[in-house]
């Protein structure tokens, strides 16, 4: 059985947050037999709305991800999600170079008017996904730009404008 106050990250609309008792309740769905569709994805959203913070506008997008959510968690087919922007991840456990390498991050996207998503990976099990072994480490896309040193603004501009491309 699923830990109640685990939080799983998903992405909701252009935002990527966190929803604790997922996994919980994608398993308390299964087991109760719940076949994946609306009815399941607003049940869903019952059961996790009173331990998240949901906004009543957002409900209907939140269920959308719910449903596709306990697709996946069944093995049913799941529509692929079309991502808008860069994707662009710091891992790294919090210290000064990584917080360093976020803001770079931030500033150099910012001045470039570059649409995209910036998350902060601190979470070990994630970090050692990746295969680093030094932090901070910079991954534009999936792809590994940098790993234990603080790159040049420059640099970081220049990849992410080559990612923007493609």
């Amino acid at each position: 059985m699923a830990n109640e106050d685990e939080v799983v990250k998903i992405k909701v609309e252009h935002f990527t947050v966190g929803i604790v008792g997922l996994k919980a309740a994608l398993e308390r769905a299964a087991e109760a037999g719940l076949p994946a569709d609306d009815a399941a994805a607003q049940q869903l959203l019952q059961w996790l709305k009173p331990r998240n913070y949901i906004p009543s506008g957002s409900e209907t997008a939140y269920a959308r991800v719910f449903l596709r959510e306990y697709r996946r968690h069944r093995g049913l087919p799941v529509e692929p999600e079309k991502p808008e922007g860069l994707e662009v991840k710091i891992l790294g456990a919090g210290c000064v170079n990584c917080d360093k390498l976020e803001q770079m991050v931030y500033k150099v996207m910012s001045t470039a008017r570059l649409l995209g998503t910036v998350e902060h990976v601190r979470d070990l099990k994630e970090i050692v996904s990746y295969g680093i072994a030094s932090m901070p480490a910079l991954v534009i896309n999936g792809r590994i730009k940098c790993a234990g040193r603080l790159p040049q603004e420059r640099q970081v501009l220049q990849w992410l404008n080559e990612a923007a491309r493609h």
